[in-house]
């Protein structure tokens, strides 16, 4: 589904990624690890078109997308929940998610996504009228979530979700993910919550400075040393079933 081959970022004069080639395969999960700076939302950014690629290409469902406007990305099936979650606070929960459809065009086909958002988190709805920035960190995150997933996207940039949350929210929202991957929607997952991120991934990429330094599967990054040390902490790393059921 998504295709990126020797991906190259800049910032004004400073190199933000290197050469970055990864693939996220039709129903997958996949998550991209790595510490502050690494370049792990410069990725997402630059596949949603927000930043523009000086070497490299991007492919999502054969078509070529580097260079595309953020607002045709859009359109053609890339949705993206940003870092901090970048809701409009001064507008009502309403209001957010009729500017995350406003590609949609039909009043009625947008109410109906709308209330299909309502289903996946219920308090949404008894919080329509409210203004965004008045709710929970938490709450902000559920509204971050569903305007993106307003347009139906074929694809989902999800960047650190569990920033700033209660360790109770972390679960639900975790558990909100692992819902919407089993209700078939394909996931690229930005987070330093590694073992929670890794428990509920079908692979894994390590970014370091940005450039990609390891790849694979729960299990294989479970036994990279590098992997273990620097972020599962060695020796007090848990399998992806106890993990999971806490």
């Amino acid at each position: 589904m998504l295709k990126l081959v020797g991906v190259e970022t800049f910032y004004g004069k400073v190199k933000a990624l290197h050469g970055v080639s990864l693939e996220v395969k039709d129903g997958q999960l996949v998550t991209i690890l790595g510490a502050n700076g690494a370049g792990k939302t410069t990725i997402l950014n630059t596949i949603s078109g927000l930043v523009e690629p000086e070497q490299g290409t991007i492919h999502f469902n054969g078509k070529r997308i580097d260079g595309e406007d953020p607002e045709k990305i859009v359109a053609m099936g890339i949705g993206h929940v940003p870092e901090w979650r970048r809701i409009f606070p001064e507008l009502t929960v309403k209001e957010n998610l009729i500017m995350g459809g406003y590609l949609i065009g039909k009043k009625d086909l947008l109410y109906e996504r709308m209330e299909e958002a309502f289903k996946h988190f219920p308090i949404l709805e008894t919080r329509k009228d409210q203004t965004a920035g008045t709710m929970s960190g938490g709450e902000q995150q559920m509204l971050a979530i569903s305007r993106a997933l307003i347009m139906r996207p074929k694809l989902l940039l999800m960047d650190e979700p569990s920033l700033g949350l209660s360790p109770i929210l972390v679960q639900d929202i975790f558990a909100t993910i692992k819902e919407l991957h089993q209700f078939g929607v394909t996931i690229l997952l930005v987070e330093q919550n590694v073992n929670r991120a890794l428990a509920i991934a079908d692979y894994g990429y390590v970014l370091t400075t940005g450039k990609i330094l390891l790849s694979g599967t729960y299990e294989e990054l479970l036994e990279e040393e590098k992997v273990r040390e620097q972020y599962l902490g060695e020796g007090k790393y848990i399998r992806r079933s106890k993990l999971w059921n806490g």
